[in-house]
């Protein structure tokens, strides 16, 4: 049994990489002492039964934690994204705390960490400004002066993984060295029929800018305007630091009786809504994953997504499935149902014991070596 660090920076905005977390924990605990280090509001036990996980780890956060994360979340419209400040701050309070460990695990991305570590990488949030695939923002030099690792530690002691090809190379781009993938956990959901399921959409995810909330509602409009008498419903987390934005889709809903608006449900509410729809929609260009689309295709729905990023994985790449605007996702829907195509594309791919196992096998390597 070793000593387990598992660094996630934090878990407010209960999204696929707080869920890669909780799996994580999960998974280690059933050999290892596991201590999971974060700065968050959220209690994590709470956040793992979202995704229908037993947590018992323990916790380590800094002190006055939870007043820290309530600033982030009331500061985030004015400071932008703030992961990578949020991640120096944990790695900051952990390494006072890293000679009681064996080995550090990251599902917060990269870390410069001073113990052997396995580290998740769903979107690099470091050095950004070697990439054009996202923006690095006006301190990212200093972030990663403080926080990100450097080319003698990756070769040393780092295990790099990926949720995605993209991702993996959007990585290999910034640090030459292309990390394996291993998709997240998303284990199939039980639904109804094909023939008896509602002809609806399901918009699932974070109510954010960046997962465009408002282009999925556009194209729902563009439907309507075609003459398809289809309905919406979107549900996901409303996190208090995109609270602006939460309240420009809230009146956009209101404006649309066809448009319905679900926050901070149940997990059986979301496996409900995705058992008895038809198609899922996703409007996020440079999906680092696509936890939602992944979870689209593990309900059995047709499910349709920007023709960039990590979803390209989820979806094989098939260009019936695939958009790169709002009126071709309008089309491809309403292709969709006159044709009434079918999903195809195997619900268990993404199960939670192909990533536990993958995990395991991760830290045991890295802890063999070291």
């Amino acid at each position: 049994m070793a000593r387990i660090a598992v660094l996630h920076n934090t878990l407010d905005f209960r999204g696929g990489a707080d869920a890669v977390c909780v799996h994580t924990c999960a998974a280690l605990a059933e050999s290892h002492d596991v201590t999971l280090f974060t700065v968050s509001q959220s209690n994590p036990a709470a956040v793992a039964a979202q995704f229908d996980v037993d947590l018992d780890v323990q916790v380590a956060a800094p002190p006055g934690a939870t007043a820290i994360a309530t600033g982030f979340s009331i500061l985030a419209p004015a400071m932008g994204p703030q992961l990578a400040a949020r991640s120096v701050l944990l790695s900051a309070f952990f390494r006072r705390h890293a000679d009681a460990f064996d080995l550090a695990v990251s599902t917060a991305n990269e870390l410069s960490l001073p113990l052997p570590s396995v580290q998740y990488v769903h979107f690099p949030q470091f050095n950004l400004e070697r990439t054009d695939a996202g923006d690095s923002g006006r301190l990212d030099g200093l972030w990663s002066h403080l926080a990100a690792p450097t080319g003698p530690e990756l070769e040393r002691n780092v295990c790099l993984l990926a949720n995605s090809s993209w991702t993996a190379d959007v990585v290999a781009d910034i640090y030459g060295h292309r990390p394996a993938v291993c998709h997240p956990p998303v284990d199939p959901i039980e639904g109804k029929p094909w023939e008896e399921r509602e002809p609806g959409i399901v918009v699932l995810g974070r109510i954010a800018p960046d997962k465009r909330t408002l282009d999925a509602i556009h194209v729902v409009d563009g439907l309507q305007e075609a003459g398809y008498d289809v309905s919406c419903t979107i549900v996901g987390s409303a996190p208090s630091a995109y609270r602006n934005y939460v309240s420009r889709v809230r009146t956009a809903v209101s404006e649309r009786p066809y448009v319905s608006l679900e926050t901070d449900v149940s997990r059986q509410r979301i496996r409900n809504l995705l058992g008895r729809n038809r198609y899922g929609l996703n409007a996020k260009p440079d999906e680092h994953f696509g936890m939602a689309v992944a979870e689209y295709v593990a309900a059995g729905m047709f499910a349709l997504a920007p023709d960039e990023g990590g979803q390209v994985d989820v979806l094989d790449g098939d260009e019936t499935h695939l958009f790169s605007d709002i009126d071709e996702a309008t089309a491809l829907l309403g292709a969709a149902i006159d044709a009434d195509r079918r999903p195809t594309r195997p619900r268990n791919r993404f199960g939670r014991e192909r990533f536990a196992d993958e995990i395991r096998a991760h830290v045991a390597a890295v802890l063999t070596r070291g």
